[in-house]
């Protein structure tokens, strides 16, 4: 019989996979998305359909599904070399959660009256200057909540990942459950538990540090 120790210390370093997808995710997601927020934002009308039509594509596909054709599309579409598991998984994670970031981004940055945008050139300041000194900042406060909510639904996501054999925490515990032990897999719980726990108590110090501009 499998010692308690040993399947704790299987769980913690599988759940570094799921933690590494989910800094990963983010590290290249934030970016991207407030990229992809201003496409659907632009001016040049084909540039905002296309850019509009692959986020309303990537949000209303599975994410599972995602994964799977990241992964296993090299391959079988022109006979590729496939990605290795964790790497396919990040990619696939950071295209979702990027356009679901850049709706969100979107939202904060069309939710700034206007006619601060008119004082700031009355003032003197140019474009970049109005958003990056008077937009972001009311912005980021307003983008906090629901990324807050983003942050968690991505950690339990990258649960996902073992749809490609990426042997991530639930995968892990579903081997002991094959064994004989069904505890692992409702262990499991305390890790994603303890990490939204962070998340949210992190999220509220922000929430409390960005109270500006009442």
């Amino acid at each position: 019989m499998t010692s308690l120790s040993v399947i704790f210390s299987s769980l913690t370093r599988t759940f570094g996979i799921n933690c590494q997808i989910f800094f990963i995710t983010l590290l290249f997601a934030l970016p991207l998305g407030l990229i992809i927020s201003f496409g659907s934002m632009s001016r040049f009308r084909a540039l905002q359909y296309l850019v509009k039509t692959f986020v309303w594509i990537i949000r209303g596909t599975p994410l599972m599904l995602q994964i799977i054709v990241i992964f296993y599309g090299p391959g079988l579409l022109w006979k590729g070399t496939l990605l290795p598991r964790v790497t396919a998984a990040c990619v696939a994670f950071v295209i979702n959660y990027a356009c679901y970031f850049s709706e969100i981004f979107r939202g904060g940055i069309q939710s700034i009256p206007r006619g601060q945008y008119e004082a700031g050139q009355v003032l003197g300041m140019t474009k970049s200057q109005i958003f990056f000194r008077v937009t972001l900042l009311q912005v980021i406060k307003r983008v906090i909540p629901p990324m807050g909510n983003e942050f968690m639904t991505l950690i339990k996501d990258t649960a996902l990942a073992n749809v490609i054999a990426t042997k991530e925490i639930i995968m892990m515990s579903k081997e002991y459950a094959t064994k004989g032990l069904i505890w692992p897999l409702f262990s499991t719980a305390i890790f994603f538990l303890a990490f939204c726990g962070i998340l949210t108590l992190l999220f509220g110090w922000l929430e409390k540090k960005l109270d500006y501009f009442r």
